[in-house]
């Protein structure tokens, strides 16, 4: 019997669906060959007849992460878009109706993914194991090599491939004790409630004595972005890198509040509310109004002082401001929003992808005002420096 997934007398099945999971690969979610096989164990159980239990059960299997969801979905439609074409997909070659109708796909990785297979012939099948065991976009040299490189210095297909790659480094938050507490074993107070309830479990005997311990949550965060013409090949990469690497820490979410500046202040925090990094992009190319523009900053920080001061939760944010320092503004007003942001904020870190020149000293106007008022200063040129950030920021933190 002919389904979407191929004949399955003829052994298309298997071969069609290490296909996908490849084309997955290179959308950038996350999928192993014991995913694949776990796949082909769902489809024997749920069967292949509805395409939507097909789906549905390939999504239980392959699907890790939330953000990676709505990629999964619009991918599987594009791949299996005609059943009657499906033994032409070997090879990861995306089948095309004669006469088809149908939109591209939306998402940046799912056009990535299907774009480059299309003209290119089907390759022998004694290749296709081989293929999938080292189906990475480069070489574990090329990657170690990317790992250093400069963003700034990349080909068009290496910054596709940082720009996915930078999602998924992580950025652990420092910890601070919080207002409200939880039973624990250690504080000045006793926890009544949980110690009775011990007791009561007990036959009324006191065993233990509970404490109230103060809870321990990430700092709130203010990501403050700058997005002109010098910061253009970093504004993009930085951004999916903060999305993905502030939503959350042990699955604790983090509050944070994200602006982009250039010549004017636009709020990107609705934007980072997407769980899909595609998506806060796409977003966020359409609130932000002067990309590649200029930089104002003291004028973006007086909107943020005017308009959105309340972000600011009572000198414990941790600010990081990512810009390269070269403001066109005046230096005076500079200097005042920035005395301002101190004064209510805990810390303010200037990631700078400057650091990457050696002997680099900040002689620029807003450079030199901005690096008297920072707390610290950590380069982020590179995916070897955006995964030391967290250690660099812990140990400014302790300062």
């Amino acid at each position: 019997m002919t389904t979407l997934l191929g004949d399955a007398r003829t052994g298309k099945l298997a071969d069609n669906l290490t296909a996908f999971g490849r084309t997955l690969r290179r959308a950038g979610v996350s999928v192993d060959a014991a995913r694949i096989a776990l796949a082909q164990q769902a489809l024997q159980l749920t069967g292949v007849e509805s395409k939507r239990d097909v789906a549905a059960a390939l999504e239980a299997v392959l699907v890790g992460r939330e953000q990676d969801r709505a990629v999964f979905r619009e991918l599987f439609d594009a791949f299996f878009r005609d059943p009657e074409l499906a033994h032409k997909l070997l090879a990861q070659m995306l089948p095309r109706a004669e006469g088809s109708a149908a939109p591209p796909p939306q998402r940046p990785r799912v056009r990535e993914a299907l774009m480059p297979h299309r003209a290119q012939a089907p390759r022998p099948p004694q290749a296709a194991d081989k293929e999938f065991e080292f189906d990475a976009a480069m070489t574990a040299s090329d990657l170690a090599r990317l790992r250093h490189a400069d963003f700034n210095q990349l080909s068009a297909s290496e910054y596709a491939l940082v720009e996915r790659l930078v999602r998924d480094i992580r950025l652990p938050v420092p910890r601070v004790p919080a207002r409200r507490v939880r039973a624990g074993w250690r504080g000045a107070r006793v926890h009544w409630a949980h110690t009775l309830q011990g007791a009561a479990r007990t036959g009324g005997e006191v065993m233990a004595l509970h404490r109230l311990q103060r809870r321990r949550q990430p700092l709130p965060l203010l990501l403050l972005v700058d997005v002109s013409g010098s910061m253009e090949r970093y504004a993009r990469l930085l951004l999916a890198f903060l999305h993905a690497a502030t939503r959350q820490i042990d699955g604790q979410r983090i509050r944070r509040d994200v602006f982009a500046f250039g010549m004017r202040l636009a709020d990107l925090t609705p934007a980072f509310r997407e769980s899909d990094t595609d998506a806060m992009l796409l977003r966020a190319g359409r609130a932000i109004d002067d990309f590649a523009g200029g930089t104002r900053m003291g004028s973006a920080l007086a909107t943020l002082r005017l308009r959105h001061a309340r972000r600011l939760v009572g000198r414990r944010t941790l600010v990081l401001l990512v810009s390269d320092g070269l403001d066109t503004g005046e230096p005076d007003e500079l200097a005042r929003e920035l005395a301002w942001l101190k004064r209510h904020s805990r810390a303010l870190l200037w990631l700078n992808p400057l650091l990457r020149y050696d002997g680099y000293a900040p002689s620029a106007r807003g450079a030199a005002v901005l690096h008297r008022a920072a707390d610290g200063m950590l380069a982020v040129h590179n995916i070897a420096r955006l995964q030391d950030l967290a250690a660099g920021i812990a140990a400014l933190m302790k300062k």
